[in-house]
């Protein structure tokens, strides 16, 4: 399975969704990630505290369960064939420059499942004949 950000991050920030992703990632057999994926979610946990939805110490807290989880995920780097999957993707679906990231390294990946929030960037990762789930 592979998980987008916006999906990825409900393990971690309770909201609609975040039970399905929990059951989700404890079927996977494999589980992997765009390298931009931790990066993203560090940045809305910490949006999160500068707006006092999350205390210093849950973000603590929060980012040493990340870390920890995510020692067993394969981490899908920006190597040249996903950066030519990601601009091809760009050039016939209108999503997001990083949401395409995130197609782009389940394409190299050959993820069985990609896993989203986002009916756009789904919408696309169908069109690439990616399996995919919302939650």
């Amino acid at each position: 399975m592979f998980f987008d950000t916006s999906a990825f991050a409900k393990r971690y920030i309770e909201e609609e969704g975040s039970d399905t992703v929990e059951q989700l990632c404890g079927e996977a057999t494999a589980l992997a990630l765009s390298v931009i994926c931790v990066p993203e979610i560090i940045s809305a946990l910490n949006r999160l505290v500068r707006e006092d939805f999350l205390s210093r110490n849950q973000y603590r807290k929060v980012k040493s369960r990340l870390s920890a989880e995510v020692v067993d995920a394969t981490i899908v780097n920006l190597v040249p064939a996903v950066v030519a999957d990601a601009i091809r993707v760009l050039e016939t679906n209108a999503v997001r420059a990083m949401d395409t990231l995130h197609i782009a390294c389940a394409l190299q990946w050959e993820a069985e499942l990609f896993i989203s929030s986002d009916e756009r960037q789904l919408s696309a990762a169908r069109r690439e004949k990616l399996r995919t789930k919302k939650v």
